[in-house]
Protein backbone atom coordinates (compact mmCIF):
# COMPACT_ATOMS: atom_id res chain seq x y z
CA UNK A 1 0.00 0.00 0.00
CA UNK A 2 1.64 2.83 -0.87
CA UNK A 3 0.36 6.48 1.10
CA UNK A 4 -1.93 8.05 -1.19
CA UNK A 5 -4.10 4.87 -1.39
CA UNK A 6 -4.12 4.71 2.29
CA UNK A 7 -5.02 8.54 2.64
CA UNK A 8 -7.99 8.08 -0.20
CA UNK A 9 -8.99 4.88 1.20
CA UNK A 10 -9.26 5.98 5.17
CA UNK A 11 -9.52 9.49 4.65
CA UNK A 12 -11.40 10.46 1.31
CA UNK A 13 -11.06 13.70 0.55
CA UNK A 14 -9.08 14.45 2.91
CA UNK A 15 -5.51 17.44 2.33
CA UNK A 16 -2.66 16.35 4.23
CA UNK A 17 -1.48 19.47 5.38
CA UNK A 18 -1.38 22.02 8.17
CA UNK A 19 -3.51 22.59 10.36
CA UNK A 20 -4.77 18.97 9.86
CA UNK A 21 -7.11 19.02 13.00
CA UNK A 22 -9.51 21.96 11.22
CA UNK A 23 -9.33 19.69 7.60
CA UNK A 24 -11.09 16.34 9.54
CA UNK A 25 -14.34 15.95 11.41
CA UNK A 26 -12.93 13.36 13.83
CA UNK A 27 -10.18 14.27 15.74
CA UNK A 28 -7.92 15.67 18.97
CA UNK A 29 -5.80 18.99 19.60
CA UNK A 30 -3.25 18.30 22.48
CA UNK A 31 -1.85 21.20 23.71
CA UNK A 32 1.90 20.28 24.30
CA UNK A 33 4.00 23.14 25.89
CA UNK A 34 2.35 24.33 29.15
CA UNK A 35 3.49 27.13 31.19
CA UNK A 36 6.08 28.81 28.65
CA UNK A 37 7.83 31.85 30.23
CA UNK A 38 11.24 33.15 28.30
CA UNK A 39 13.19 32.74 31.37
CA UNK A 40 12.54 29.28 30.72
CA UNK A 41 14.36 29.25 27.45
CA UNK A 42 17.01 27.23 27.22
CA UNK A 43 17.68 23.61 26.54
CA UNK A 44 16.49 20.55 28.77
CA UNK A 45 14.57 23.29 30.96
CA UNK A 46 10.98 21.97 32.40
CA UNK A 47 9.06 23.29 29.80
CA UNK A 48 11.53 21.55 27.40
CA UNK A 49 11.23 18.54 28.87
CA UNK A 50 7.44 18.48 29.28
CA UNK A 51 6.51 19.44 25.64
CA UNK A 52 9.06 15.94 24.47
CA UNK A 53 7.30 13.74 27.53
CA UNK A 54 3.61 14.77 26.43
CA UNK A 55 4.49 14.03 22.54
CA UNK A 56 6.52 10.81 23.10
CA UNK A 57 3.69 9.95 25.83
CA UNK A 58 1.18 10.20 23.63
CA UNK A 59 2.77 8.76 20.17
CA UNK A 60 3.12 5.20 22.57
CA UNK A 61 0.00 5.46 23.97
CA UNK A 62 -1.40 5.80 20.02
CA UNK A 63 1.41 3.62 18.46
CA UNK A 64 2.29 -0.09 19.30
CA UNK A 65 5.87 -1.05 18.88
CA UNK A 66 5.19 -3.81 16.17
CA UNK A 67 2.55 -2.30 14.56
CA UNK A 68 2.75 -0.80 10.99
CA UNK A 69 2.94 2.98 10.31
CA UNK A 70 3.70 5.32 7.81
CA UNK A 71 6.40 8.00 8.51
CA UNK A 72 5.61 10.87 5.66
CA UNK A 73 7.50 14.08 5.63
CA UNK A 74 6.96 16.84 3.70
CA UNK A 75 10.23 18.69 2.21
CA UNK A 76 9.29 22.34 0.45
CA UNK A 77 11.15 22.97 -2.41
CA UNK A 78 11.40 26.90 -3.50
CA UNK A 79 13.65 26.55 -6.19
CA UNK A 80 16.67 26.73 -4.21
CA UNK A 81 18.02 23.10 -4.23
CA UNK A 82 16.63 19.63 -4.55
CA UNK A 83 16.51 17.73 -1.48
CA UNK A 84 14.79 15.19 -3.23
CA UNK A 85 18.42 14.08 -4.39
CA UNK A 86 19.29 13.57 -0.43
CA UNK A 87 15.78 11.69 0.73
CA UNK A 88 18.14 9.19 2.10
CA UNK A 89 19.58 11.49 4.65
CA UNK A 90 16.52 13.16 5.86
CA UNK A 91 15.25 9.98 7.66
CA UNK A 92 18.37 8.30 7.78
CA UNK A 93 19.62 9.99 11.50
CA UNK A 94 16.06 8.53 12.43
CA UNK A 95 16.03 4.99 11.40
CA UNK A 96 18.28 1.98 13.36
CA UNK A 97 18.64 -0.33 10.15
CA UNK A 98 19.95 2.12 7.18
CA UNK A 99 18.67 -1.33 5.32
CA UNK A 100 15.02 0.18 5.24
CA UNK A 101 15.38 3.19 4.05
CA UNK A 102 15.30 1.28 0.44
CA UNK A 103 11.64 1.24 1.03
CA UNK A 104 11.88 5.32 1.13
CA UNK A 105 9.59 6.27 -1.12
CA UNK A 106 8.84 9.51 -3.26
CA UNK A 107 6.21 11.80 -5.02
CA UNK A 108 6.78 15.39 -5.91
CA UNK A 109 3.26 17.82 -5.73
CA UNK A 110 2.55 21.07 -6.25
CA UNK A 111 3.14 23.06 -3.38
CA UNK A 112 1.04 22.15 -0.67
CA UNK A 113 0.39 25.64 0.32
CA UNK A 114 -0.81 26.24 -2.90
CA UNK A 115 -2.72 29.27 -1.90
CA UNK A 116 1.14 31.56 -1.46
CA UNK A 117 2.67 30.30 -4.61
CA UNK A 118 0.82 32.71 -7.33
CA UNK A 119 3.52 32.09 -9.59
CA UNK A 120 3.27 28.30 -9.21
CA UNK A 121 7.31 27.90 -9.05
CA UNK A 122 7.38 26.16 -5.50
CA UNK A 123 7.28 22.05 -4.90
CA UNK A 124 6.64 19.93 -1.78
CA UNK A 125 8.64 16.61 -1.87
CA UNK A 126 6.55 14.00 0.32
CA UNK A 127 8.67 11.12 1.51
CA UNK A 128 7.18 7.94 2.85
CA UNK A 129 8.52 5.38 5.19
CA UNK A 130 6.53 2.30 5.68
CA UNK A 131 7.71 0.67 8.93
CA UNK A 132 6.85 -0.17 12.63
CA UNK A 133 7.90 2.18 15.45
CA UNK A 134 10.83 0.11 16.27
CA UNK A 135 12.71 0.78 13.46
CA UNK A 136 12.68 4.41 14.18
CA UNK A 137 14.23 6.81 17.07
CA UNK A 138 10.75 8.68 17.21
CA UNK A 139 11.95 9.78 20.38
CA UNK A 140 14.63 11.61 18.72
CA UNK A 141 12.45 12.61 15.61
CA UNK A 142 9.62 13.90 18.03
CA UNK A 143 12.12 16.02 20.03
CA UNK A 144 13.37 17.41 16.31
CA UNK A 145 10.12 18.69 15.46
CA UNK A 146 9.17 20.76 19.04
CA UNK A 147 13.01 21.97 18.79
CA UNK A 148 12.10 23.52 15.23
CA UNK A 149 10.64 26.56 16.91
CA UNK A 150 13.09 26.81 20.16
CA UNK A 151 16.16 27.00 18.16
CA UNK A 152 17.86 24.00 20.03
CA UNK A 153 19.43 20.59 18.22
CA UNK A 154 17.88 18.29 17.25
CA UNK A 155 16.09 20.50 14.66
CA UNK A 156 13.79 19.73 11.44
CA UNK A 157 11.52 22.24 9.81
CA UNK A 158 10.03 19.80 8.17
CA UNK A 159 6.57 18.77 8.60
CA UNK A 160 6.04 14.85 9.42
CA UNK A 161 3.27 12.98 10.11
CA UNK A 162 2.55 8.88 11.92
CA UNK A 163 -0.43 7.30 10.09
CA UNK A 164 -1.00 3.87 11.78
CA UNK A 165 -1.98 1.55 9.18
CA UNK A 166 -4.29 -0.66 11.26
CA UNK A 167 -6.09 1.85 13.73
CA UNK A 168 -6.59 4.20 10.77
CA UNK A 169 -4.97 7.56 12.60
CA UNK A 170 -2.72 10.56 11.45
CA UNK A 171 -0.77 11.53 14.45
CA UNK A 172 0.57 15.13 13.57
CA UNK A 173 3.25 17.37 15.82
CA UNK A 174 3.04 20.57 14.72
CA UNK A 175 5.34 22.01 16.87
CA UNK A 176 6.29 22.77 20.66
CA UNK A 177 2.80 24.56 21.37
CA UNK A 178 1.05 20.82 20.43
CA UNK A 179 -0.44 18.00 18.38
CA UNK A 180 -3.03 16.79 16.31
CA UNK A 181 -4.15 13.35 16.24
CA UNK A 182 -6.79 12.44 13.21
CA UNK A 183 -8.93 8.87 12.99
CA UNK A 184 -11.46 7.71 11.15
CA UNK A 185 -14.22 7.72 14.00
CA UNK A 186 -14.39 8.74 17.52
CA UNK A 187 -14.13 4.79 18.97
CA UNK A 188 -10.37 4.66 17.08
CA UNK A 189 -9.48 6.99 19.47
CA UNK A 190 -12.05 7.33 22.57
CA UNK A 191 -9.27 6.01 24.97
CA UNK A 192 -6.43 8.59 24.46
CA UNK A 193 -9.64 11.09 24.79
CA UNK A 194 -10.34 9.83 27.76
CA UNK A 195 -6.81 8.64 29.11
CA UNK A 196 -5.90 12.32 28.37
CA UNK A 197 -8.13 14.95 28.57
CA UNK A 198 -6.70 17.43 30.76
CA UNK A 199 -4.29 17.65 27.63
CA UNK A 200 -7.09 19.11 25.34
CA UNK A 201 -6.29 22.55 24.24
CA UNK A 202 -9.08 24.14 26.09
CA UNK A 203 -9.66 26.95 22.85
CA UNK A 204 -10.69 23.62 20.55
CA UNK A 205 -12.28 21.59 23.84
CA UNK A 206 -16.21 22.36 22.79
CA UNK A 207 -15.78 20.77 19.54
CA UNK A 208 -14.02 17.69 20.41
CA UNK A 209 -16.13 17.08 23.26
CA UNK A 210 -19.17 16.88 21.05
CA UNK A 211 -17.17 14.74 18.59
CA UNK A 212 -16.79 12.01 21.87
CA UNK A 213 -19.94 12.60 23.26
Amino acid sequence: MLINDYINENFPNFNLRPPVFYNWDTGIRFELGVGWDRKHHYENSPYVQGVNKRAVTLFEALHLQNEEIFVVVDVHDFGDGKPYEHKKRIMSPYVYEKSILYKLKHAEMPYIFLEDDEDEKYKTHRFSLKCKPSDINYRSLLKAVCNKDLGFQPSTFHRVYFLNIKKKTIFHVYDDRGCDLLATCPEAIRDIYNTYNDWILDYDRDGIDKVFK
